[in-house]
């Protein structure tokens, strides 16, 4: 499908018009961003791991009747996904204390949670993302009271879902951010999954030796995030290449295959 003008980028992602006013094309870039957008940096093959990653679980979520946005992958870089409009909430679910919680409430890095705790974000780089309640998003109507049930509830089949995902690769998933996007087709409203989940957007630790297979990597400055985002992907049965294949590599083989066609 032709890829037209660009309609919107954000931090890691670029989203542009197709020929079908439903469908948009989401391109992956290599920019890397923490701390809302304080801390940046570009490194090269980010987008192509997490464009992988990312079309791989919404697969299998698909599979399990948890709809999103994923149509297909294009590329290495690229998605076809429906077009939706983005409620301006970031709904992040926890299974192990650490970041930004130890460090609001004291609670101990590491520390396993006895239930998946819910958190609710304002989606808003300026005031910071602030945390809110339900009865925020009640109140000013971001959400009314049946969709915000019908999101807690499929975030925890998500949760458990991703959970079993990652335990059977030998991760544990400590936490999640996603969003989710209103579709409006052949005049029906549908709430779906957006965005992505990637090792961007999960915190993952190896089980065994609570290595970070994640953004921290990048926040905490724990050394370069391309081996760890390829040992998640390797993981998950998506690269086949040689362990020492980077991501970069990965790009310019498929390149060259596209020539020899």
């Amino acid at each position: 499908m032709k890829k037209g003008k660009k309609i919107y980028e954000g931090k890691a992602k670029i989203i542009y018009a197709t020929s079908d006013k439903n469908l948009v094309i989401q391109y992956f870039k290599d920019d890397a961003t923490a701390f809302n957008n304080q801390k940046k940096s570009t490194i090269e093959g980010k987008g192509v791991l997490n464009n992988r990653i990312s079309e791989h679980i919404l697969s299998n979520l698909s599979q399990i009747g948890i709809k999103n946005h994923l149509i297909k992958r294009i590329n290495m870089r690229e998605q076809l996904v429906k077009l939706v409009e983005i409620i301006p909430i970031e709904f992040v679910v926890r299974n192990i204390a650490t970041g930004s919680l130890t460090k609001r409430l004291g609670i101990e890095d590491g520390t396993v949670l006895e239930n998946p705790l819910v958190e609710y974000c304002l989606k808003n780089d300026k005031l910071g993302d602030p945390i809110i309640s339900r009865e925020h998003i009640l109140t000013f109507n971001w959400l009314n009271v049946v969709q915000l049930d019908w999101i807690d509830n499929n975030l925890k089949r998500l949760n458990d879902f991703l959970q079993g995902m990652f335990r059977g690769v030998g991760i544990k998933l400590v936490d999640f951010k996603v969003e989710f996007g209103l579709t409006n087709e052949s005049g029906k409203t549908e709430i779906i999954l957006a965005d992505e989940i990637s090792p961007d957007t999960c915190r993952l630790w190896d089980t065994i030796t609570d290595k970070k297979l994640d953004k921290d990597r990048f926040r905490k400055d724990l050394g370069d995030l391309i081996p760890a985002y390829s040992d998640v992907a390797k993981r998950l049965g998506i690269l086949h290449e040689q362990s020492n294949v980077s991501a970069v590599n990965i790009t310019k083989l498929s390149s060259v295959k596209k020539k020899r066609k």
